[in-house]
């Protein structure tokens, strides 16, 4: 008996409203507006941002630290209200899941996993304003989000009932299914790199390209830089690190870049090599364009000093790519599993 259409079509909504919580996590980030509200679940004590000037008024006289910035606050309360429909969807999929639990073709304990997931996030978004975004926190929440749309689109695929073509010679497309989840072992530590360069207010810290301040090797401080033990001010906002553990920070995310750029195109040329027919040449098209866009969109950052468009977009683009690799995962996996 195959899935129902509706659960089907569901979760593929809870993915693409996953994709837009994603992005707009990264723009209230980008926009340091990561406190644009310094309570929680409320704005400044309102359910959204105060708007008229009485409001505003009796905002400022609750929280006299934090003045009001309208530019910051809306972001962050329209990606909380994105985030808790999110939430109430994954609800939704479970009651589906539960109700359709006797059919074998029904994944029950990935939905519960997500459901799992949507909490640990309530909690640490909660604790992204509480503790004043301290970076070990903002960092874990991008990744849970990251992990949040890959699951999603993970059981998109297993709904799908899609019938893969199996190969001619399933041998060596077993020889591929390591090398692809090296390739997705590998985008998820850029994309930990990422999360935590923008964390640490590390992204301008080598504004020129391929040096980094007009050196090769310019002076950095690895312990200072990864030190997850690190504690924080009043606020984290604007981040509290020096020079040389920013640089070393934004360092290590270039070096990674470039093991990923590597490592992916040696991926792509076993990709192609083995491919048969144009399904599998068609998937690694998507992983060449992605990784060309994000090459491209890195290079932009830098050059162009942060871009909240492009910054953004690279954000956007890294989330693709991911959902690219966990793609070609579970198609190796289903097409050899015969």
């Amino acid at each position: 008996m195959k899935i129902t259409k509706p659960s089907h079509n569901l979760v593929l909504f809870a993915t693409a409203l996953a994709l837009c919580v994603v992005i707009l996590g990264a723009f209230t980030r980008l926009q340091d507006a990561g406190l644009g509200c310094p309570d929680w679940p409320t704005c400044y004590g309102f359910a959204v941002w105060p708007k008229t000037a009485e409001q505003i008024t009796q905002a400022e006289s609750l929280f006299p630290d934090s003045p009001y910035e309208h530019a910051k606050a809306w972001p962050e309360v329209v990606h909380r209200y994105f985030a808790s429909a999110l939430g109430f969807v994954i609800i939704l999929i479970n009651l589906v899941a539960w109700r359709h639990r006797r059919n074998r073709e029904q994944p029950f304990k990935l939905p519960l996993l997500l459901l799992g997931l949507v909490i640990a996030q309530g909690m640490f978004g909660m604790w992204t304003v509480t503790l004043k975004l301290w970076p070990q926190v903002v960092t874990t929440h991008l990744l849970g989000g990251f992990a949040t749309l890959s699951l999603l689109w993970l059981l998109v695929l297993r709904l799908n009932q899609r019938a893969w073509p199996q190969p001619i010679n399933i041998m060596k497309w077993r020889k591929l299914k390591p090398l692809a989840m090296l390739g997705l072992i590998l985008v998820i530590t850029q994309i930990a790199l990422g999360g935590w360069t923008s964390s640490n207010y590390a992204a301008l810290a080598c504004p020129d390209l391929p040096t980094c301040q007009g050196r090769w090797l310019p002076p950095m401080d690895f312990a200072d830089g990864f030190n997850i033990t690190q504690e924080i001010g009043p606020n984290y906002l604007g981040g509290q690190l020096d020079g040389a553990a920013r640089v070393a920070i934004h360092m290590m995310h270039r070096i990674g870049a470039i093991v990923v750029t590597l490592y992916l195109l040696f991926l792509l040329s076993r990709l192609y090599k083995y491919a048969e027919g144009y399904h599998m040449r068609r998937q690694a098209h998507v992983i060449a364009g992605l990784l060309a866009v994000q090459i491209g969109l890195g290079f932009s950052n830098v050059i162009w000093s942060l871009p909240l468009s492009v910054a953004v977009a690279h954000n956007a683009c890294g989330a693709l790519l991911l959902l690219s690799l966990v793609t070609l995962n579970y198609r190796l996996s289903k097409s050899t599993s015969w």
